[in-house]
């Protein structure tokens, strides 16, 4: 399926030039085909990523990654979003706001990815712009998202958006 929309992204990439190389917009319903690629994408890359598996094993859609996108498409407060380079999707982003136990809205960012090859050019951080905006919008007082531990690219990226550790998860396998 990509060989379609960019045999080469690197070359691509080396091609391109100007401000608006990199966008980011709401996803459609229409992109679900996109979302499907991309979601299995990021999970297989999670998955070498250290805690990895536990987040996998956990996860009710492991088996179907788009289930989770789709989930968050028709939710009343999921926000769902496509990265692009000059208009040709490399990544996507998901995130749902909901009322906290305070009774303000609050924002978590449950997924985000980017392909390899479009990465450091600024899709991320097109799309977490747009998805705190929308949070913004929402009310919400805050936005969260989750790092791997040993991730140190996501954790830097997130802190370059402002973003900061705030409980480490801990987890020890057991026996059986």
């Amino acid at each position: 399926m990509w060989a379609l929309w960019w045999p080469d992204l690197l070359t691509a990439l080396n091609g391109a030039s100007g401000p608006d190389m990199e966008s980011s917009r709401p996803a459609t319903i229409g992109d679900r085909p996109l979302l499907g690629e991309l979601a299995a994408r990021a999970r297989m890359e999670m998955g070498e990523k250290r805690g990895g598996d536990v987040l996998d094993r956990l996860d009710v859609d492991r088996d179907l990654p788009v289930a989770s996108v789709e989930r968050l498409l028709a939710h009343e407060g999921g926000v769902v979003v496509v990265g692009c380079i000059d208009d040709t999707p490399v990544g996507f982003g998901v995130m749902l706001v909901e009322v906290a136990a305070d009774g303000s809205p609050h924002a978590v960012v449950e997924q985000i990815y980017v392909e390899p090859g479009a990465r450091a050019v600024g899709v991320g951080g097109s799309m977490i712009e747009l998805l705190i905006a929308e949070a913004t919008a929402r009310g919400a007082v805050g936005i969260e998202a989750l790092a791997l531990p040993g991730d140190r690219a996501t954790k830097n990226f997130f802190e370059a958006q402002g973003m900061v550790a705030r409980a480490i998860i801990v987890h020890r396998q057991l026996d059986r």
